[in-house]
């Protein structure tokens, strides 16, 4: 496997883990589940700006691999959108960047 594509796998692996270990950890000790960890990421303008600019991050990351995945016809990458809006752009950009490093067939 080329460096990179194991950088992109470690990359996303990592995006994947630590972000969610930190949801886990706020929902437990709060006890608020879900709801409140949404709720929590619009408690201040600077929280409810972040969630916005991964919003829109993870709107661009769709769009991209929407766009390639019509001219590629590489199906397997569609995964990288339910991994960026159910786990993260952390998670879903490399996972995709790995996906779309593949050799050819």
């Amino acid at each position: 496997m080329a460096p990179m594509r194991l950088v992109y796998a470690a990359l996303a692996l990592w995006g994947a883990i630590h972000p969610m270990a930190w949801f886990l950890s706020y929902m437990r000790d709060t006890g608020t589940g879900l709801g409140g960890l949404i709720d929590a990421w619009y408690v201040n303008a600077s929280t409810t700006g972040l969630t916005w600019d991964l919003t829109i991050a993870a709107i661009a990351v769709t769009v991209w691999v929407l766009a390639e995945v019509s001219q590629r016809r590489n199906w397997l990458a569609l995964i990288a959108i339910p991994a960026t809006f159910g786990i993260g752009v952390s998670c879903g950009l490399p996972l995709y960047l790995f996906l779309r490093s593949a050799p050819a067939k």
